[in-house]
């Protein structure tokens, strides 16, 4: 009798000290930004993208008169899809770094056996630093979003006037900020499936860099598609004000699209961090 109690006394302290998906949140908090890394690769994503946006605008605007009419339409078009595409084009590399980090940088020093050694289950640990993450670079990349336009539309001017209160610009200003968050777990997923930092960073940046370009020169209709579908051209539609002509997706079938590969690679992520060792 004093045996069975005490059994059930043990089941249900261990039971009250299980780590619930708050303290899991609060805990991959604590990890994620006590490391020096987060602070500067948010750093260079916000700096890099508010100097390129200022950079790129006073270049447009200095050679506005030599070019081609063609160009000019489209800045008249959709200034906004060019004030947000001139920074975040480069700088969301930095997210994508950042995001392999997050969760590679775990394996490469062992920190992850101590993770999973606390939760047996091992998924919550991942969703939780999926989460803690991607509100993090969430609200970063909004500030960073509306940054950029604040800073590019002055300087656009009255080559292509735009206002926060257009038609579809805050839409595209916030959502670009939802894309980034997107991209950085999709960087996320790609890291937990991997496991090697450098290797992680090197497929990412090769994909968004190489890949993803290349595949805009593949021809025909099929090419056009395979190009549309790609997860980073996809929620780059977001960024545009409105439909250009010639566009197979939408803003946000784009950033379903986008939403759609990462869901998908945090699934196989998961799978894989039941079945493999740490």
């Amino acid at each position: 009798m004093t045996t069975l109690t005490a059994s059930a006394s043990t089941s249900a302290a261990a039971e009250a000290n299980k780590p619930s998906f708050g303290r899991l949140m609060l805990s991959e908090w604590t990890k994620i930004r006590s490391v020096r890394s987060t602070v500067w690769s948010l750093a260079i994503l916000i700096v890099v993208t508010l100097i390129f946006t200022a950079l790129f605008m006073q270049m447009g605007v200095a050679n506005w008169d030599k070019s081609d009419p063609g160009q000019q339409a489209e800045m008249r078009l959709d200034p906004t899809g060019t004030i947000l595409g001139s920074g975040i084009l480069l700088s969301q590399l930095a997210v994508c770094v950042l995001g392999v980090m997050v969760i590679a940088s775990e394996y490469s020093t062992g920190m992850i056996r101590a993770s999973l050694l606390a939760v047996p289950k091992r998924v919550p640990v991942l969703l939780a630093k999926a989460a803690v993450f991607g509100l993090l670079v969430l609200a970063v990349g909004e500030l960073t979003a509306f940054g950029s336009f604040f800073i590019g539309a002055p300087i656009l001017g009255d080559k292509a006037p735009v206002a926060i209160g257009d038609p579809g610009v805050f839409q595209a200003v916030a959502g670009t900020g939802l894309y980034l968050s997107l991209v950085g777990l999709f960087a996320l997923a790609v890291g937990a499936i991997i496991r090697h930092t450098a290797a992680s960073i090197t497929g990412v940046i090769g994909f968004v860099l190489v890949l993803t370009p290349m595949a805009a020169l593949l021809p025909g209709k099929v090419g056009t598609y395979v190009y549309a579908y790609l997860p980073t051209q996809a929620g780059f539609m977001i960024t545009q004000q409105q439909t250009r002509v010639g566009d197979v997706l939408g803003p946000w079938q784009g950033i379903g699209v986008l939403a759609l590969w990462t869901a998908a690679l945090l699934a196989v992520a998961a799978v894989l961090l039941r079945r493999r060792d740490a």
